[in-house]
């Protein structure tokens, strides 16, 4: 089961962004983006879904509309249910959102040392756009999904 977030989840949702997060600490130069972010602001400015898993917080998806894109800033499942497919399924819940919003398909980026993300992302049909720097060493991988409306 998928619902919309609300500001009351906020502590929810920045304790399953650890949990799912906490095996990248020591493998990227720094925290994970997610990891630092401000929660109680983004929760006013940007979209989150929550998939529930008999009545658990298994996973979230993050997405804010920009440029008539549907930019997905962060996904996280629950270590628990990793494997399982519920981020393929959170994916697809965000293709059905830029779907119904009519905007040109989804985009993300990705730590490039988060090489089982990106391999994910291959398999979702996301194809690669360019790579940035960033402080620290930190190289963002950037990819997109056209969709056709």
């Amino acid at each position: 089961m998928i619902e919309r977030a609300g500001p009351d989840e906020v502590d929810a949702i920045r304790n399953l962004v650890a949990r799912a997060y906490a095996k990248w600490v020591g493998v990227t130069p720094r925290k994970p983006k997610p990891m630092t972010a401000d929660y109680d602001a983004a929760i006013g400015m940007h979209r989150f879904d929550l998939l529930y898993r008999s009545g658990e917080l298994a996973g979230l998806i993050e997405t804010v509309i920009a440029n008539g894109e549907l930019m997905i800033v962060n996904i996280a499942i629950d270590p628990r249910h990793q494997g399982k497919g519920l981020g393929s399924s959170l994916m697809r819940h965000a293709e059905q959102l830029a779907r119904a919003s009519n905007l040109r398909g989804t985009r993300l980026y990705t730590n490039k040392l988060m090489t089982e993300n990106i391999e994910l992302y291959e398999r979702l049909g996301y194809r690669f756009e360019k790579e940035t720097q960033h402080e620290g060493g930190m190289v963002a991988v950037h990819m997109v999904l056209p969709l056709g409306n």
